[in-house]
């Protein structure tokens, strides 16, 4: 039997002017089907003083979220400790290996995307997006983020409309969180 391949979503965030902004449609796709319109895939942990959002086989990542919230229990307010605890985790477990997710990481201070290759990525312009639509969504947010007055949040929503516009597992149901940025 094929096992049909789950495809979801697009995550971006933005830092810009004191904010951070994290936000993601709500698609989910199995085969060439709509499973779903409006997943909620922006979560807030470690009493919302983190924000997720993931993109990949939902069954995954949510699995890998409960692991990073294991690992922010150990290194608590130590966002990069506990992603690279995690990213060394997921690398060298068999288990852990099969899972098929992508996960990106903010807090006041950090913006990480976090991979089952034990990649803990920093962007350096705060700007970072995963999932099928994540290109198209990043390259809208670099540009309204360097030529417009728009907040994070509006950068968001609006990259987040460009990539539904374009690809095909994305949608316009988009949820945004933000927070306030300590640097």
């Amino acid at each position: 039997m094929k096992r049909m391949k789950s495809r979801s979503t697009t995550i971006l965030t933005v830092r810009k002017d004191g904010l951070v902004a994290i936000g993601g449609d709500g698609q989910v796709t199995l085969g060439s089907s709509i499973m779903k319109g409006d997943a909620q895939k922006i979560r807030r942990l470690e009493g919302g003083r983190v924000i997720t959002g993931f993109a990949g086989s939902a069954a995954d990542a949510f699995a890998l979220l409960e692991r990073f919230e294991a690992k922010l229990k150990d290194f608590p307010r130590n966002v990069p400790k506990a992603a690279t605890e995690l990213a060394k985790e997921w690398r060298t477990d068999r288990a852990l290996r099969k899972l098929e997710a992508m996960i990106i990481i903010v807090d006041a201070s950090q913006t990480l995307l976090l991979s089952g290759n034990g990649d803990v990525i920093q962007p350096t312009d705060g700007i970072l997006a995963i999932g099928s639509g994540g290109n198209y969504a990043m390259a809208a947010a670099k540009a309204l983020s360097k030529h417009s007055n728009l907040s994070a949040t509006e950068i968001v929503r609006q990259s987040l409309l460009v990539a539904s516009e374009i690809d095909i597992y994305t949608n316009s149901n988009i949820v945004v969180e933000e927070m306030t940025c300590l640097n």
